[in-house]
């Protein structure tokens, strides 16, 4: 069973009972609620008929209502409208006077003010909370005074307050209406739509949380195993999860250890070649320098350095691929600067340029339309998470390739917030970025090969190592020639 709930299957069976356990607790709830209000405000409408007649007959008040005469003081206020002096009244109470007449009509022009003159019923009604609305009593043709009066309870009942209700038939005295078990809070049911609605949105936040999270695993694992060369990720993955995660974090653990095993098998397979070539070639060199042509002893050694040259490139490349470097924190300014003084040492035709200030455009806000700009400085070190020595090889590789096919190479740096652009730029290049470009596949070479040295992969490795640091390798045309681009991510 524990198992079943961690898998992806488990999951969704118990979310969907769950979510419709919820559903029907909150609707029933939510009815129940409902239907218990609907019987007060009836037993109120009830009440309000059974007062009416009550009140017109001088008979027995009903159930849960006492009719008592106003003092003699009182019914002098009561009779000038002064409402708010009657004894008991609410603090500051708000007034609702409603005249109800023979057909039941509580809204007849010129009779709602004062004490409702020529009303067969007025009622008074001085809440401490708020002040009714009789737009909201119920009304139909025919309707009667007693059902107008049942009407205004029902209204009464659909509020918690706790008014104060005085009444008078035609020219009577003003009676006092006692009907706190029929309209006041006590009497209210209780309300459990509110709760409803609450475990409902706290039950979906729940099961939507649920949800996110198994998908955020499933994210999280892709993030992991998409930056897995770039970051250095590690040999094996321990993903927690539901159980189709767990199958395909086990499935992509063998194909990495396959693929691991092949390339340091290809490796190891690359190293025994050159290391037993070494003594071969070795002898090679003796014999070819014990040769009295000239000519065909500069032929066979030159032969011997691309055959021991091009085992290494190949070697170079299969340790890219494996990625055995461990990344680290560095400063791309001096390794860049590093990497340029040591070709002005040799006499090559290689400078560095530096970078010019940039001005960065900020959003909007909601306090002014106005972009904000912030400038990042040329001179600033910039700092990024990278394998210094693949690096070294990816700037080299490109210098060399510029060297080749121009006479100078420019390097420079731009960066922003994401990533860093390592730029090369070649002058007097007979190329376009487009040749360049089919290059970069394994063992590509120009058409000039006859005057440039090479064994086509050296763009090849650049490119690996620029995927090495979430990053790729792109050319383009300039008016000087060609501009490689060697973009890295910074973190």
């Amino acid at each position: 069973m524990i198992n079943s709930l961690t898998s992806l299957r488990g999951v969704t069976i118990v979310s969907t009972i769950c979510a419709l356990l919820v559903g029907g607790s909150t609707v029933w709830l939510w009815m129940a609620s409902n239907a218990d209000w609907r019987d007060h405000r009836e037993q109120a409408y009830v009440a309000g008929i059974a007062l009416y007649h009550a009140l017109q007959n001088g008979s027995e008040a009903p159930a849960g209502l006492v009719i008592s005469t106003l003092s003699q003081a009182d019914q002098s206020f009561a009779t000038t409208g002064n409402y708010q002096q009657i004894s008991d009244a609410p603090s500051a109470a708000r007034i609702t006077n409603v005249p109800i007449f023979v057909d039941g009509n509580t809204t007849r022009s010129g009779v709602r003010s004062g004490t409702g003159a020529g009303a067969l019923l007025s009622l008074a009604i001085l809440s401490p909370d708020l002040v009714y609305s009789l737009a909201d009593i119920n009304r139909r043709d025919g309707q009667s005074a007693a059902e107008t009066t049942g009407e205004v309870l029902r209204l009464l009942a659909s509020f918690c307050s706790d008014p104060v209700v005085i009444a008078r038939v035609s020219d009577a005295p003003w009676q006092r209406i006692d009907g706190a078990s029929i309209w006041g809070c006590d009497a209210a049911p209780t309300d459990r739509r509110l709760p409803a609605a609450l475990f409902a949105i706290i039950s979906t936040g729940i099961l939507l949380t649920l949800g996110l999270n198994l998908s955020s695993d499933f994210t999280r694992f892709a993030n992991q195993l998409r930056n897995r060369r770039r970051v250095g990720g590690p040999a094996r993955y321990d993903i927690r999860g539901p159980q189709e995660l767990r199958d395909i974090v086990d499935a992509v653990n063998v194909h990495l250890e396959a693929e691991r095993a092949q390339l340091e098998g290809r490796a190891a397979v690359l190293s025994g070649v050159s290391h037993d070539l070494g003594t071969p070639a070795t002898r090679l060199r003796l014999r070819a320098a014990l040769i009295d042509d000239a000519d065909l002893r500069k032929k066979l050694e030159a032969d011997i350095d691309s055959m021991t040259g091009m085992i290494e490139s190949v070697l170079t490349y299969t340790r890219s691929e494996m990625n055995v470097e461990a990344p680290r924190k560095l400063s791309l300014n001096a390794l860049v600067e590093a990497v340029v003084a040591n070709y002005q040492d040799m006499g090559r035709a290689v400078t560095f340029r530096e970078a010019k200030d940039v001005i960065i455009r900020g959003g909007t806000s909601v306090f002014t339309s106005r972009q904000g700009r912030t400038v990042m400085m040329g001179d600033r070190q910039i700092t990024i998470t990278g394998r210094p020595i693949a690096l070294e090889r990816a700037i080299g590789n490109l210098v060399d390739n510029a060297l080749k096919y121009g006479r100078r190479a420019t390097v420079a740096l731009e960066a922003d917030a994401e990533c860093v652009a390592i730029i090369v730029e070649d002058e007097g290049s007979g190329n376009s970025a487009k040749d360049i470009e089919a290059l970069m596949e394994p063992y590509t070479r120009g058409n000039n090969t006859a005057t440039i040295e090479g064994y086509g992969l050296g763009l090849t490795i650049v490119a690996t190592i620029a995927k090495l640091h979430g990053g790729s390798l792109a050319f383009e045309d300039t008016t000087t020639g060609v501009c490689a681009r060697l973009i890295i991510q910074r973190s």
